[in-house]
This record gives C-alpha cells, structure tokens and sequence, in this order.
C-alpha cells in the first residue's frame, strides 16, 4: 500500500489510509506480535509507505503538516489494535517533534517520506525514571566530534529505530542539565544489549542500548549545550503525554467495545437470558463507559488548551496522562472482571489490553511524578527543584 505524501492532507484522508493499514497489516499481526514478542516491522512499514509517520511533520520537507490532534487519534486507534504497534509510533512521533525544531533538514525529509523511524533515547540505569538527570556522558574530542558514553534502558524500538534522540550531560557543565544529540543507528560504539520480555507491550522492541565511545560530529547536537531539559519540557513532554493518554484511551474504548460485545452475544442456556440481561453488569459496564468518556473529554478539552493557547494548557497536559493511566488500568481491570472466564483466553483480546494499560503507570513521567508536578503547578512552585535543572 502505496500513497503519494502530498496527498496525505486531510482528516479523513489520513482516518481512511489507516483503517485501510489497520485492516490489512496491524490487526492481523497483533495476537502474533503480542503472543511471540516480535516487533511489528510489518505494520511500521506499511504505515511509512502511507505517509503517516510523516503526519507531524511540516510540509516544507515533504510532511503532512498535521497538529497534535490528528496525531492523538492516530496513536488511539493503533492502540486499539495493538499496543506494541501504538507505543512505537507514539516515541517516532514524540521524537520527531524535537527534531522537527532542531533537527537536520534531510532527517526531516526521510521521516516526513516514511523511510525513517525515530525514537526517544532518554530513560538511564543510572537515573531510571527520572528522565531529566541523565548520568551519561559528552566529552568534546576535537573540534569536529564528540564522545558519548551511557548506559540508556527501557529505549523503544532499539535496535528497529534509524535514529535515537538522545541525551546526557551537557559538554559544559556550567551550561545547564541536559544536552540533546540526534544519534544515527548505526553509529560505531552504539550496542542494543539484552531482550525484552515484559508483561505487556511486548513487541515494542524496548532494550537497553549502551554507548561505549561513540563517536558523533558536534553537528548532531539539538538546541544549544545544556538547553536539551528546556526542549525536553517544552518540545517533547507535550507530545509523549498527550499521545500515552490517546494511547491509554484507545485501550479503554476497545476493552469496553469488547466487553459490550460479549455481553450482548453471550446467553445463559439454561435461562436464556444474555449476560446483558442482569442489571447489576449493565452498571457496571456503564461505570466503565463514562470513566472512558470522561477520559475522552478530558483529553480532547487538553488538546484545545494547547491549541488556543490557554494558560491552563501546561497543567492540563501533565493533569491527561496521570488520569489516563489510571483510567485504563481501571477499566481494563473491570471489563476482565465483567467478562469472567472467557477475558482469561486470547480470543477476546481483553487479556492483552489489560497487560498493555499496565505500562503507561511507570512509563516516565511516573504517574506519581505527574502526581507531584501537578501539585508543584497548584502551588506555584517550580516544576523541578533547581537542583535538577
């Protein structure tokens, strides 16, 4: 499947190209993508030779042009299919929003064609989850390069990405927290180390990656010397909350369409009454739709924050992924409860959202850290002490 960039324009062009994608390669893949672990190298590619990995970049370098909002429902119906599927594309696109500021006008080009994947490379061993303190290294070599050293974890796509947006410590370090570098693949020192065999998102390819003395030109760094955490927050931290929370909505709605389905078709033989019939599980899935609807309009009211520029959009953005997460770890919990046994076997699916909504509690920003900047924001403090900036 096949489409010319510059016809990817519209909504409804870009609704309809994925459900063809959807159709034909994601969903077909997804039990066995799940199931064997395996990154789905297929669906990527059939959703770059769309155009839809290029949706958020400009239309100067051959993108779509689309915002976030087009985006958002992208991620959400990809994680309705599949989870694994989701999360790569939701780290391309959170990636491509720094390089698409930053970044060198060719990689620009490659990612807005479809031939290039990109992802986040931030979380360390070092650090974990506090993505803002990075441990790993840059030390100038000569004029022309740099070093990097540093032990990343938890790297979406390792090993399947054409590039990683990296960070570490500043070359300066008087220069401030965090410098960002645009790191190619295939880049001498750089290693994907172990496996991943989690509980969920299982075919997301997420590894450790080691760099030993890798070598890059001083060109490849992104903003200035120590502005990588201002660009961080203010680039890319939008982008990654609000696409986990379409993520997390896109697993939610699908669970509770599930559930609604296999109660509507599932009867009692020796009453003959479907399972819909009891009054007590029609509440309950009713409590699960509006905690989904909730969820949409909450994300949706985030989305306009950000477009009209409303000076609540910040608190909102870190407000949607903390109530996204326990959202769908909330209903995909309840819609296994409500379908008994049969959400225990593969052929629902219900048992793989469930796995999948697990991870957007401890993908970084944890939902305790959001938690935290919420209340930092409340109570007009800084998000991050000094110490960590």
């Amino acid at each position: 499947m096949t489409s010319t960039v510059d016809s990817a324009r519209s909504a409804s062009y870009v609704a309809d190209t994925l459900g063809a994608v959807i159709d034909e390669v994601i969903r077909p893949q997804a039990a066995s993508v799940d199931r064997e672990g395996v990154f789905p190298r297929s669906g990527v590619d059939a959703l770059g030779a769309a155009g839809l990995l290029g949706l958020a970049s400009s239309p100067e370098v051959g993108g779509a042009g689309h915002g976030m909002r087009t985006v958002a429902e992208v991620v959400e119906r990809l994680a309705a299919e599949c989870g694994s599927t989701a999360m790569v594309v939701l780290m391309h696109y959170a990636a491509t929003a720094v390089i698409e500021a930053h970044g060198p006008r060719e990689v620009r080009a490659a990612i807005a064609t479809g031939g290039h994947l990109t992802t986040l490379a931030f979380s360390e061993y070092g650090s974990r989850s506090h993505f803002w303190s990075p441990t790993g290294t840059a030390t100038a070599t000569d004029e022309d390069s740099v070093r990097l050293d540093a032990r990343k974890s938890w790297v979406t796509s390792a090993g399947e990405a054409t590039s990683y947006v990296w960070s570490s410590l500043p070359l300066s370090r008087d220069a401030g927290p965090m410098t960002l570098w645009l790191v190619p693949a295939d880049s001498a020192g750089l290693t994907v180390t172990g496996s991943f065999d989690g509980l969920g998102l299982r075919g997301n390819g997420s590894r450790s990656m080691t760099a030993d003395g890798l070598r890059i030109p001083s060109t490849a760094m992104m903003a200035a010397d120590g502005a990588g955490l201002d660009t961080a927050l203010g680039a890319v931290l939008p982008w990654f909350l609000v696409l986990n929370a379409a993520f997390c909505l896109g697993l939610a709605d699908s669970a509770v369409a599930e559930a609604g389905r296999h109660l509507t078709a599932t009867t009692l033989t020796h009453t003959g009454a479907a399972l819909r019939d009891a009054p007590v599980t029609r509440r309950d899935l009713a409590r699960l739709m509006i905690r989904t609807h909730a969820l949409r309009a909450f994300l949706g009211d985030t989305l306009t924050a950000l477009e009209t520029g409303r000076d609540d959009a910040m608190l909102r953005v870190l407000q949607v992924k903390a109530l996204a997460g326990e959202t769908v770890a909330e209903v995909t919990d309840g819609a296994m409860q409500l379908c008994g046994g049969s959400a225990f076997r593969k052929e629902l699916g219900l048992e793989r959202r469930f796995r999948d909504s697990r991870a957007a509690r401890v993908m970084a920003p944890t939902t305790d850290a959001l938690y935290d900047f919420v209340g930092r924001v409340a109570t007009g403090l800084p998000l991050l002490d000094e110490a960590n900036r």
